[in-house]
């Protein structure tokens, strides 16, 4: 096995994905501000989101919502946001386990999935809304721009559940539509997103 050595000038140059730097190109960054929803769409406010990039990362950090039990949910669009309702179908699977030690385990999250259901997919639930809860992670979105094939996201978030537990759920799935994907929203179920930072990256394969 070979010896990699770093130094400080190296390690400054790797991302938390093993990507050199420019590799990763920060295109938006929107803060949450008692906002109902989070988009982002292709050719506002300096957002891409087309052939550029084959790769698209969001990262949520600090997602604070107003509302306690709060479900943190996406929907796509292909018509530049005019509608959210692009039909999905996902997969879901949980671990959960209690601030005193209590319910952990894991599960397939049955009743989160969608069979090609138009609505809003599920990223995380049940989140805590006190001072100090919130829910970070990052979801990847792949080739939205294909007129050829169905468009795959992946989805990893943490979150302060409301019955004061850490939940980490895993979300798979695609949008079945050979359109063009050109916008993304994120949202709450109840009330507003009071506070946190999201992010949009675009990736390139080589």
């Amino acid at each position: 096995m070979a010896l990699v050595k770093y130094n400080n000038n190296s390690l400054s140059a790797i991302t938390s994905t093993g990507l050199t730097a420019g590799a990763m190109t920060l295109i938006k960054e929107q803060t949450a501000s008692s906002s109902a929803t989070i988009s982002f769409v292709h050719g506002t406010s300096d957002v891409v989101l087309d052939g550029t990039y084959p790769i698209y990362l969001f990262k949520f950090i600090n997602i604070h919502f107003a509302t306690d039990d709060t479900d943190f949910r996406f929907n796509v669009s292909i018509d530049s946001g005019s509608n959210y309702n692009v039909a999905k179908t996902t997969t879901m699977f949980r671990t959960y386990h209690g601030e005193d030690g209590s319910s952990g385990g894991v599960s397939y999250s049955t009743s989160e999935d969608l069979a090609q259901g138009t609505g809003d997919a599920y990223l995380n639930w049940d989140v805590g809304a006190a001072s100090d809860e919130n829910v970070s992670g990052e979801m990847w979105l792949f080739n939205p721009s294909s007129t050829t094939f169905v468009k795959h996201f992946i989805a990893r978030t943490s979150s302060v559940h409301s019955g004061s537990a850490e939940l980490e759920a895993y979300q798979a799935g695609y949008a079945n539509t050979t359109s063009a994907i050109n916008a993304v929203q994120f949202k709450g179920t109840s009330g507003n997103i009071d506070a946190g930072t999201f992010k949009l990256y675009g990736i390139k394969d080589s």
